[in-house]
């Protein structure tokens, strides 16, 4: 896939934090049906670089949020690029106790996170969907398994991740599974994404520490294993 979008921040790298978040997020928004100025929730925004991606490229109205980034670090990025608070708001959020009024979104979009807390099948009908609006979207992407693999988990993943790391990455079925419990998420697709080598090429070539230890996974073949999948719901 080429990404004309996403090369346009290859100088923001270095704000990464997992595969490359603008490739993945470039490729799930490919034909996307959230019109432009809508107010979007960037769930799990990290370091900001996906909602600056989400306000430049597809003009969004974005509320950052994420537990662990510091928003007061996050307003001084989205500054230095000339965001203004029209166009972005910072915000520490837990995706559980999420402070917005019902039908607030039109979409909410999350990058690489959703598997941290989406896989109790309450929280999108609890947490979620009540937030978004009627007919608003919600579009996910987040690391899997091309199978399951949970009762003989490789040697590979196991370099650099333990059981507990491993049992929020999931197959297709299984996210399937979950998401169809819920009825008033209508399922657009749940699909392979193409990004995934790409995107973790990019990610363990830099120098985070943590990607020094996924890179040991990646070179001993663990990545055959895994892939990235694309969720895209919509409220009914």
């Amino acid at each position: 896939m080429k990404y004309n979008r996403a090369e346009k921040y290859d100088q923001y790298m270095e704000l990464m934090m997992g595969p490359n978040p603008v490739k993945l997020e470039e490729e799930l928004m490919k034909g996307h049906k959230i019109p432009q100025g809508a107010t979007v929730m960037d769930l799990g925004c990290g370091r900001g670089l996906t909602s600056l991606f989400l306000v430049k490229e597809y003009g969004f109205r974005v509320f950052a949020t994420d537990l662990w980034c510091s928003p007061t670090e996050n307003k001084k990025f989205f500054d230095r690029v000339g965001l203004s608070s029209e166009q972005i708001i910072p915000l520490r959020v837990d995706a559980n106790e999420l402070p917005f009024a019902g039908n607030f979104f039109d979409a909410v979009i999350s990058i690489d996170s959703y598997h941290y807390f989406g896989r109790d099948p309450r929280f999108l009908s609890e947490k979620i969907l009540p937030v978004i609006k009627h007919g608003g979207y919600l579009y996910i992407a987040i690391p899997g398994m091309k199978k399951d693999c949970h009762h003989d988990l490789p040697q590979e993943l196991l370099l650099a991740w333990d059981a507990e790391q491993l049992d929020f990455i999931h197959d297709i079925s299984y996210w399937r599974n979950v998401i169809s419990q819920t009825e008033d998420a209508e399922i657009i697709s749940i699909h392979e994404m193409q990004s995934n080598e790409e995107c973790w090429q990019d990610w363990i070539q830099c120098n985070n520490e943590y990607a020094k230890g996924d890179r040991k996974i990646m070179e001993a073949g663990g990545g055959k294993y895994l892939n990235f999948i694309a969720i895209i719901l919509k409220r009914r």
